[in-house]
Formats: structure tokens, sequence, C-alpha cells
């Protein structure tokens, strides 16, 4: 008998096909469907922050187009010492702390009477929860009308009913503009604060509290001793979170001030510079200053997400 002999490049094909994919072949497959989403968040993202950093170097008013010349960092110099656009920046910086603090203050207690068992708690939550799902236009433009207005606005209402037809007729806004900004921001941001609030008060370990409360400590010692320090990595990504947000508000300001008063921040700033002034430039520097700091505050945030994350998975 005869044995019958298989070519050998027969033989490498069929071991190649039986093969299985490799690991890279494998990870391509599963990131495929997501190269479209890629592709449109760099295209609507990425290059037009490319464009703003380059416009970023250039002296360029849109009135005058074909004027425009390569100036280095002087924009950005511009930005930092210019006096007006100093003064947004600290606006910015007390408008967020004051906004950030306020609600996280105010959503601890929130989250405090939301994590008791009561009758309605399912109404008062949903209650709670909406001024965060107002639009921010929206939600400016019912404190400057509802509230804010001096002829027919709610405060003033309360007053006049509190304290009869001598009572005081306040222009709110013009006495405290930038309080008065900051109240819209609060009340809408507290919702916020109180759902990573509670999220952290629930996740609690009930025997714990239990255990405590055996031994004889009171509601203060346990709050101060246990509930407290297990909030504190919900508090700093609240904190975080919101400042990310905050420091890049634009609807409360312009709606509620239109920048006047001492209250115009660096967004509105950088809008004044862009829509009015026409500085193409320097109101790309100023942008990119913005991301910048916006970027530092996000990566912080990241950081205390992953802890958070470290934290539930060891406990699980």
């Amino acid at each position: 008998m005869t044995a019958t002999s298989v070519p050998a490049s027969t033989t490498a094909r069929t071991t190649a096909s039986a093969r299985p994919p490799s690991a890279r072949m494998r990870a391509w497959a599963t990131r495929a469907p997501l190269l479209p989403a890629l592709i449109f968040m760099i295209a609507v993202t990425q290059l037009p922050f490319v464009a703003t950093v380059v416009i970023s170097f250039f002296n360029w008013n849109s009135l005058y187009p074909k004027a425009r010349s390569f100036t280095g960092f002087a924009n950005y110099q511009e930005v930092l010492t210019d006096p007006d656009l100093r003064k947004s920046v600290l606006t910015t910086v007390i408008l967020t702390a004051a906004v950030v603090l306020t609600s996280l203050v105010v959503g601890l207690g929130l989250a405090l009477l939301l994590d008791r068992s009561f009758k309605g708690r399912g109404i008062v939550r949903t209650m709670l929860i909406a001024p965060f799902l107002v639009v921010p236009v929206a939600a400016a433009l019912l404190w400057k009308h509802v509230l804010y207005n001096p002829e027919y606005g709610l405060l003033n209402g309360v007053l006049h009913w509190v304290g009869g037809d001598g009572a005081p007729q306040r222009d709110w806004v013009s006495a405290n503009p930038l309080m008065a900004v900051e109240a819209s921001l609060v009340w809408q941001w507290t919702p916020f604060m109180m759902l990573i609030l509670l999220a952290g008060l629930q996740s609690r370990s009930p025997e714990l509290i239990e255990a405590a409360r055996i031994d004889g400590a009171g509601t203060w010692q346990v709050f101060r001793y246990l509930t407290l320090p297990h909030l504190r990595r919900y508090l700093e990504l609240g904190a975080l979170l919101g400042s990310i947000y905050i420091v890049q508000n634009f609807d409360a300001v312009f709606t509620i001030t239109s920048g006047g008063l001492g209250t115009a921040n660096l967004p509105y700033t950088v809008y004044q510079s862009f829509y009015q002034a026409h500085e193409n430039g320097l109101a790309s520097a100023a942008g990119v200053l913005v991301v910048i700091g916006t970027i530092i505050i996000a990566t912080f945030a990241l950081r205390v997400v992953s802890s958070l994350f470290s934290e539930e998975a060891s406990r699980s």
C-alpha cells in the first residue's frame, strides 16, 4: 500500500484556519462598533477645541478678519493681567465656592431627612429633585421674574403680606446681585448634592450603626464619628462635580444680571470678548484657560470616583 501524501501548504492552511483568532483581533472586533461614536466625538469636541487653541495664539478681530497676526502667548498674558478679566476670575471662584458649599450643607440636611422612613417620602423626594430637572435658563427666568421682580415678585409680596402697605418694595437683584445669582444656583444644584449624599447614607452598614447605638452613642455622636467619615468621599465627589458645572455657568449670570453689578464670571467675560468686542483670539485664550481649569477639577473627580468604586468592590 502506498500512503497518500498531503502537500505541506494545504496542511499549513488547515492549521491556520483551525487556530483561534488572536487576542488583538478579538479586541478590534469588540471595539469596532464604537469607532463611529469615537469619530463623531472627535469631530464634534476635539477638532473645535484644537481650532480654539490655534486661534488663541492670534490677534484676530472678527471685524477685521484679514488683519490677524500671530502673537504667541500675548492673549494669555492679557487674560491673566487684565483687571476686568482677573476680577471675573475672582467672581467665578467666589460664585462657585459659595454655591457648592451651600448646596452641600443644604443637600446633606435633606439627605438626612430622606434617609428616615416617613409617610409620603416618595412624594417629598420627587418634589425635592424637581429643581434639578428644570432647564437652567427657565430656572433663572423663574427666579428673576417670579421671585425677584420688585413690582410683582413673590418675595416682595411676602413682605407686603407680613408688613402691610408700609413694607418696602426692594429690588433684590440690584441690592444683592451676586447673592441673587447664587440663590438661584443653590436652588437648582442642591438636589444634585442631595442625591449623591443620599446614596452615601444608604450605603452605610446598618449593623455598625446599631452596634454604636447599643454602646450608648447618641444621634450626634453617630453622625460625627460614623456618618460624616463615611460620607467624606461622597462630599468630595459632590464638591468636585458641582465645581465642574458651576464654574462654567453662563445661564444664570446672563439671565438675571446680564453680567452687570460685578457678577460677570469668566464664561460671561468670554461671551463679551467674542460677541461684543469681537476679539476672537482673546476670547479663545480665556476659553482655553476655563477648559484647563475644568480638566484639573475633573481629574480629581475621577480619582474620587475610582476610589469609591474600589471601596465598594472591597466590601462586596
